[in-house]
């Protein structure tokens, strides 16, 4: 059986899910939206159970706004990634045998399917460290974060391209 909060989430899900999903498709898109949703009712429901909502609708449109505006940075940033990556440095030399030539692209596509996995935070700091060249001082203080969560970013980032070459 549903306790009462469980039921009140749901009857608010279901009078707003429409109006925010109708945003949400006309500022991400289709194929982005119905992701945005489901993560603007998850970071509600964590937020009522640390604390009590007054008004809940404002707050439900108050987070998706947040998370497009976090969308369109992951977004900005992914295109640097591409753009980099399309002629990087690290591109497979026409001098390489064709096998090796093969080898180097899967783990090219193995590390970007891992950063594009990345939470778009951890994947930004990421971004801006490796594209931009800036510190973790400096990348800490343009999102508006402590150094260490910005070194916590970069360490799960590090962490999770090598775990994508084993």
């Amino acid at each position: 059986m549903f306790s009462r909060e469980q039921s009140a989430i749901g009857d608010l899900f279901e009078r707003h899910r429409r109006e925010l999903m109708t945003y949400l498709l006309r500022r991400v898109g289709r194929d982005d939206a119905p992701d945005l949703l489901q993560e603007t009712f998850a970071r509600f429901i964590a937020r009522i159970e640390a604390e009590a909502v007054a008004e809940p609708p404002p707050f439900l449109q108050k987070i998706a706004m947040n998370l497009v505006r976090d969308f369109a940075r992951a977004k900005a940033a992914e295109t640097k990634l591409f753009e980099l990556g399309a002629v990087g440095a690290d591109a497979p030399s026409p001098e390489l045998s064709p096998l090796a030539q093969m080898e180097a692209m899967e783990k090219w596509r193995l590390v970007h399917a891992a950063i594009l996995a990345l939470p778009p935070r951890c994947r930004e700091v990421f971004v801006l460290y490796m594209n931009d060249g800036l510190d973790l001082g400096a990348i800490a203080s343009r999102l508006g974060m402590s150094r260490n969560m910005a070194q916590k970013h970069m360490r799960m980032a590090l962490a999770r391209c090598w775990a994508a070459l084993e």
